[in-house]
C-alpha cells in the first residue's frame, strides 16, 4: 500500500472487509471514523484490484505507444475505471494525467521524459565574448566620490559612512 496514505494498515484492512460486504467509501468512512477522501482512492483501486489493493508493488513505467493507445480510446468514449482494469492501471487517475497532458501539450507530452539532474558537459568552457566583457567593466568601477569615505575630509580609508558624517557633525537623522 502507499507510504504516503493517511490510512493506518489496520484501518485499511478493515475498509477493504467493508468494500468485500458491499459497503461504499462513504459509508466505510463514517464506519471507521476516517476522513472520506482517503477511503474513496482505496474504494476506487479496490474496485480495480479488489484485494490487491492492499499489496505494496513497485512503480511501472509505460511505453508511449501503450499510453496513446489508452488515451485515444478514452477520448473516443471509453470509460476510464473500464479501460484501467483492462490495462491493469494502478488506478484510473494514472488514466486521467495521461489524458490531461496529451490535451494540453499534444502527444509527445507522453513520451518518457529524462530523470535526474542533467550530465554536465565534458566541453571546456565557452571564452569571454565580447557581449561579456563591458559587463564585466561596468561592475569594476569604482563609486561615485560622494559615497566614497575617503573623499570625506578628515577621513582615512576603511571609514565607513556613519563615522565620517559623525566627524563632520551630521546626525544619522538629519540628512546631509
Amino acid at each position: 500500500m502507499r507510504a504516503s496514505s493517511s490510512l493506518s494498515e489496520v484501518q485499511r484492512k478493515a475498509a477493504v472487509a467493508w468494500f468485500e460486504k458491499g459497503i461504499a467509501a462513504r459509508a466505510t468512512a463514517g464506519l471507521l471514523g476516517v476522513p472520506r477522501p482517503p477511503v474513496r482512492g482505496l474504494y476506487l483501486r479496490w474496485r480495480i484490484h479488489g484485494r490487491g489493493v492492499l499489496m505494496t508493488q513497485p512503480p511501472t513505467s509505460y511505453s508511449f505507444e501503450f499510453k496513446l493507445a489508452l488515451v485515444e480510446r478514452f477520448l473516443a468514449g471509453e470509460t476510464g475505471p473500464d479501460l484501467a482494469v483492462e490495462a491493469g492501471l494502478s488506478s484510473p487517475r494514472v488514466l486521467q494525467k495521461w489524458v490531461r497532458a496529451y490535451r494540453e501539450e499534444g502527444a509527445d507530452a507522453l513520451r518518457p521524459k529524462p530523470k535526474g539532474r542533467p550530465r554536465k558537459s565534458e566541453a571546456p568552457p565557452p571564452p569571454d565574448t565580447p557581449e561579456r566583457l563591458p559587463i564585466r567593466k561596468r561592475r569594476s568601477r569604482p563609486r561615485s566620490p560622494r559615497f566614497s569615505p575617503t573623499a570625506m575630509p578628515g577621513t582615512g580609508t576603511g571609514a565607513s559612512i556613519q563615522s565620517c558624517s559623525r566627524r563632520a557633525g551630521r546626525s544619522r537623522r538629519r540628512p546631509c
